[in-house]
């Protein structure tokens, strides 16, 4: 699931948008010249937390001009599909931006991330534990996190929803019955941007963990045979192709793109009365749409499903992303790398640099700083359904090995098309296992 975004399409069609951290600094990344002493690279994620990343930096490299952090910032699918490469290559930057989950162990397993334990202490000390603990792989740590908690949050468009006379959705037939009163309207019901599939990904977490709880992907990420085709998943399917028959998404939710933001600007214009989207996204309409965050959005946690299993408290998306280490780089950047991590990493002026983009960081006790901010009210919801949750599940596509997370796009795209059935998808991802 995206951003901090965490978009999760491998196909990169989206530009690179490039900006060196200081002036007179040459090439970024393993694959350009190196910036020199004990410098370092980074390379990150353009919207979402971007500019209290770019603070961060800027602190770091004010505090310590002999060894600067070059930096290169990448629109969200063009990063992934390079990281990987670059990382595999042993061309990685020294800090290595991730969502933890599959990718992260397989970086590990094979030594190209630096275990890091033991020497993060500063970074790690005030963490959620549920969120600090997706940095490990197999008793080491390997990852920090580096941002806000992402859980995905159903949002909702209140005076869209007030025209059709519907109440935001507890349960999944009220969204249903909202759906039809919504298409009465002439507005789409649910936002969703299908060009860049990974948004589908919500859906069918959401409605598999609700419907069997968190015990049924687990079963999948143990690798247990036919685990695809657990009566959960295949009744979540089921929910979402009733979904898309519907309407529930419109009829052109296949060309809405995630990257550019037209499935939240769908909402923010009216379009739409609901998007199910991760947290990530509040910041961009917060920038794009002042007046419609302040006065005409909603939010809620995703709706229950009548005689489910699963914790209606459980969430889904990312629990932040993470920062490595790169083992390819020389000694001196892997330390400077260490040092900023350290120093600072939810220290206190990147803490309140997320609380001022309306973004909520994992650390612990920070009701009192949320409360006083100027609009505390999101915050406070995002903050209390992860501090809350009786489980937090990673994205699918980050939790599981990256061959098959792209597989499980694939498929998950031709199922809200109408090219899969439910147990087609099912059988499909079980030949996976």
């Amino acid at each position: 699931m995206a951003p901090s975004s965490a978009g999760r399409t491998l196909t990169a069609a989206s530009a690179v948008l490039v900006l060196a951290a200081a002036a007179g600094c040459g090439g970024f990344g393993g694959g350009g010249s190196s910036p020199g002493g004990g410098g370092a690279t980074a390379w990150a994620l353009t919207g979402g937390s971007e500019e209290a990343f770019r603070t961060s930096f800027d602190s770091w490299n004010e505090a310590n001009p002999d060894r600067e952090i070059a930096v290169e910032w990448f629109a969200n699918d063009a990063y992934k599909e390079k990281i990987r490469t670059a990382v595999g290559s042993g061309q990685a930057p020294t800090l290595v931006f991730s969502w933890a989950g599959g990718t992260l162990a397989d970086y590990a397993r094979s030594g190209q991330v630096q275990d890091l334990s033991g020497q993060v202490d500063g970074a790690t000390e005030d963490l959620l534990p549920s969120v600090a603990a997706n940095g490990e792989v197999d008793g080491g740590l390997y990852a920090v996190p580096n941002n806000q908690a992402q859980p995905a949050v159903l949002y909702y468009n209140e005076d869209v929803l007030a025209d059709a006379g519907v109440e935001p959705p507890e349960t999944l037939a009220d969204m249903m019955e909202a759906v039809e009163a919504l298409k009465d309207e002439g507005v789409v019901p649910i936002a969703l941007a299908g060009q860049s599939v990974w948004p589908e990904l919500m859906w069918i977490q959401y409605l598999t963990d609700r419907i069997g709880g968190p015990e049924v992907f687990q079963r999948i990420l143990d690798g247990e045979e036919g685990a695809w085709s657990d009566p959960a998943v295949v009744e979540a399917a089921t929910a979402v192709e009733d979904l898309v028959e519907a309407g529930a998404f419109g009829d052109g939710f296949g060309s809405v793109d995630a990257d550019s933001g037209a499935d939240t600007a769908l909402l923010h214009t009216g379009k739409a009365g609901m998007l199910l989207q991760g947290s990530w996204v509040y910041p961009n309409m917060a920038s794009d749409a002042p007046g419609f965050v302040e006065d005409g959005l909603g939010h809620t946690a995703f709706p229950a499903v009548e005689g489910g299993a699963g914790d209606p408290s459980n969430i889904v998306g990312n629990p932040a992303n993470f920062w490595s280490v790169s083992s390819d780089a020389p000694e001196e950047e892997r330390q400077t790398a260490v040092d900023y991590l350290n120093e600072q990493v939810y220290n206190e002026e990147h803490v309140q640099s997320l609380l001022d983009l309306g973004s909520v960081p994992p650390v612990a006790g920070l009701e009192e700083e949320i409360a006083a901010q100027d609009d505390p009210e999101h915050l406070e919801f995002t903050y209390g359904m992860v501090r809350d949750a009786d489980h937090f599940q990673l994205s699918w596509d980050q939790a599981l090995p990256p061959a098959q997370a792209q597989e499980l796009l694939s498929n998950l795209d031709l199922l809200f098309l109408g090219e899969l059935t439910p147990e087609e998808f099912a059988a499909a991802m079980d030949r996976t296992l």
